[in-house]
């Protein structure tokens, strides 16, 4: 698809997706410790005091999750879960594919600066600061 054919996606559909994505990951972190905390307070207290530390680490566990989680949709299939409800998809700017290092600058920038998605509302083509420097935008299809 040509760069004019290209119907840029704008900030509403983009934060649903994020949204959405962030949801998935949320809940299943949530299982994750909620099984870790179940199995830890039945081998004693010394190791759930641990689990407890460990849950508590949130600020960093979680957005890296996020990172790894997105990244991956994003270099296999140009879309996570929630981009695909929302007929989104990420494609690179002036290559034909997108790369696992873009996926991967893209998902850790958005991760752990979110603010930056802001960008979208001043940028022409809707691209956040980790669009700019994973040399990617969201696009619509189908």
């Amino acid at each position: 698809m040509s760069t004019s054919a290209r119907r840029y996606a704008g900030p509403v559909s983009r934060t649903i997706a994020y949204a959405l994505d962030a949801l998935i990951v949320s809940v299943f972190f949530t299982a994750g410790a909620a099984l870790a905390g179940l199995i830890t307070s039945v081998m004693g207290t010394e190791i759930h005091d641990v689990t407890r530390s460990a849950a508590s680490a949130v600020l960093l566990v979680l957005p890296a999750m996020l990172a790894a989680y997105s990244m991956l949709f994003w270099a296999l299939a140009g879309r996570t879960p929630g981009m695909a409800l929302l007929g989104l998809r990420v494609v690179a700017v002036r290559s034909p594919d997108l790369s696992w290092l873009s996926a991967a600058v893209r998902a850790v920038v958005l991760a752990y600066f979110p603010l930056g998605a802001v960008w979208v509302l001043v940028d022409r083509r809707h691209q956040a600061v980790h669009d700019k420097l994973a040399r990617t935008a969201v696009i619509r299809v189908g």
